[in-house]
């Protein structure tokens, strides 16, 4: 059994990361979840410490990825139309079969945005839209960076623990 929560922590910690790549799916919490499957099995000693700190980190995360966006965009000089346009053109972008969606989205919302609810002129609303690009892609990283780090943390530990589980 401890051979199967294994395998399928690392499985969860590897689509932790594709998710941190494909806004679809939560990255950090899967991987966490992969953790948890670790931490599950008889041959290791639970962890709460580091369960807690790692679940907190990944909750976090997931929240702040919605936050992130919006924060770029008035970061860049757009109105609350722009922060709002950034989360539409987000959840469109999503739900949309459209290819590269996900980053078209929050882009075109804030523009749009900015240009129909507060009649800026279209540098202004590109500068915010730029603002709302800059935030998706500082979001994305921190998921991928997450991910990485539960996946090297699950690593390590089966490593220490490969006499017993193996």
């Amino acid at each position: 059994m401890d051979i199967v929560l294994v395998a399928l922590g690392f499985v969860l910690c590897i689509v932790g990361i594709i998710g941190s790549l494909l806004p679809v799916l939560p990255g950090p919490p899967i991987s966490w979840l992969g953790l948890l499957m670790l931490y599950l099995t008889d041959a290791i000693e639970i962890n709460y410490t580091l369960l807690g700190i790692t679940l907190a980190i990944a909750i976090i995360i997931f929240v702040l990825d919605y936050i992130i966006p919006v924060a770029g965009t008035k970061k860049f000089g757009g109105s609350k139309a722009g922060a709002i346009g950034t989360t539409v053109g987000l959840i469109l972008g999503i739900i949309l079969p459209i290819p590269f969606g996900i980053l078209i989205g929050p882009f075109l919302g804030a523009f749009l945005g900015e240009l129909i609810f507060n009649k800026s002129t279209s540098s202004i609303a590109l500068k915010a839209a730029w603002g709302s690009f800059v935030g998706f892609l500082a979001s994305t990283f921190m998921k991928f960076f997450a991910a990485c780090v539960y996946l090297g943390i699950f690593i390590y530990v089966t490593f220490e623990y490969r006499e017993v589980l193996f």
